[in-house]
């Protein structure tokens, strides 16, 4: 799996060849360095782990420090693995940007962590209708999840029913969405559509 860390800007438009309006989402995507190389005969299994954006010293523990040291690079705020990097002769402390692994016109997958939105009740996390309307004695009952279960039998609350929870904050994978525009200069790319996450949360991009 090849792929890179980015940080997600926020969302944009830009206009196709046939001037139809594309939404885009802008996609920061600043070197990432290689801060550590797994290979068969030591770890079982062949990987590179990247690191994206500096950290300040004081804020990393001793132990990140030292495995940081070790690849000669500083501090990073976001370091993740890529198996089976597909990316000829990496080395520690070596920068990868974003034109060294993709082109524009490419599909990509992008991988981040959803909006979290609380603990929220069956309506919203479900899309349930609500009981109804008040007549009949039905009295703030609107929104309420109704039944969940038997009675003597079967005595309990199956596993998995949807019931009120915490929403959002979870892995989100959206699969082949399509760089529309490459900018180099800034260390950004344009992708087709929505990524999951708030304004300036992390994305991983693979192929």
């Amino acid at each position: 799996m090849t792929g890179i860390i980015g940080k997600k800007i926020g969302m944009t438009t830009v206009y196709d060849e046939d001037k139809k309006q594309l939404p885009c989402t802008v996609v920061s995507i600043s070197p990432n360095v290689i801060t550590q190389i797994k290979t068969e005969t030591s770890d079982g299994y062949n990987a590179v782990q990247l690191g994206y954006q500096e950290k300040k010293t004081k804020l990393t523990t001793k132990p990140l420090l030292g495995h940081f040291k070790k690849a000669n690079v500083v501090p990073q705020a976001k370091i993740v693995e890529f198996r089976d990097f597909g990316y000829s002769s990496p080395s520690l402390g070596k920068s990868i940007s974003a034109q060294d692994i993709f082109e524009e016109g490419e599909y990509v997958d992008a991988i981040g962590f959803s909006k979290g939105k609380g603990f929220q009740g069956v309506v919203k996390r479900h899309g349930f209708s609500g009981v109804g309307g008040q007549t009949h004695g039905q009295h703030n009952r609107e929104r309420a999840p109704g039944s969940i279960g038997g009675c003597s039998y079967p005595a309990r609350v199956f596993k998995n029913m949807r019931m009120a929870g915490q929403t959002g904050n979870k892995r989100v994978v959206i699969t082949n969405l399509k760089i529309i525009k490459m900018i180099p200069s800034e260390h950004m790319l344009l992708l087709k559509g929505a990524v999951p996450g708030p304004k300036n949360a992390y994305i991983i991009l693979k192929k």
